[in-house]
């Protein structure tokens, strides 16, 4: 008895098919990048803010942290220039290839005068291998946006620190 030539190209395909499924669903391929703002601080800048930093108002830093068992990378990002009376602050958190992309924006510019604020930002999906991340600021000048790499294969924490020395930072 001979099985005819298109049951056997059928057999094939589906075995390949639901093993190529069972291969993807072990591994971490079906965790999705995204991100939030937590918390933020209270403006820096005005003269009634008690808030006290070790980082010189001249620097702008994002400190990492990765947490593997939640799949969760924590971005601080230290003095973010933003208007003084916000509505609202927030941000959106992509995927582009290896790098992770956060925006940052403010809803509303209520005052005429800019601040700094701490923003502490939770990552999503983040799985352990290298990634560049790239920050894109409402007030940042072109030329010191931050971006730098990561390999969390290799270490779960880190730090990034830009000088800048245009308003809001490098005023007070």
């Amino acid at each position: 008895m001979r099985i005819p030539f298109y049951l056997v190209v059928i057999f094939v395909v589906l075995t390949s098919l639901t093993f190529g499924c069972d291969e993807e669903k072990s591994g971490n391929s079906f965790l999705i990048l995204s991100g939030k703002l937590v918390s933020h601080s209270d403006c820096k800048n005005m003269k009634f803010s008690e808030i006290l930093s070790d980082v010189p108002d001249t620097l702008s830093c994002v400190e990492c942290n990765f947490d593997a068992s939640g799949n969760k990378l924590y971005l601080k990002h230290i003095n973010a220039g933003f208007n003084c009376c916000p509505e609202s602050l927030y941000c959106n958190v992509s995927l582009d290839n290896d790098t992770i992309v956060v925006r940052e924006f403010e809803q509303t510019q209520g005052c005429h005068c800019d601040c700094l604020y701490d923003l502490e930002i939770e990552v999503n999906g983040v799985e352990r291998k290298r990634y560049y991340i790239k920050f894109v600021e409402p007030y940042a000048p072109e030329d010191s946006r931050i971006g730098f790499e990561i390999d969390l294969a290799k270490s779960v924490s880190g730090s990034y620190c830009i000088i800048r020395k245009t308003y809001p930072w490098g005023m007070f």
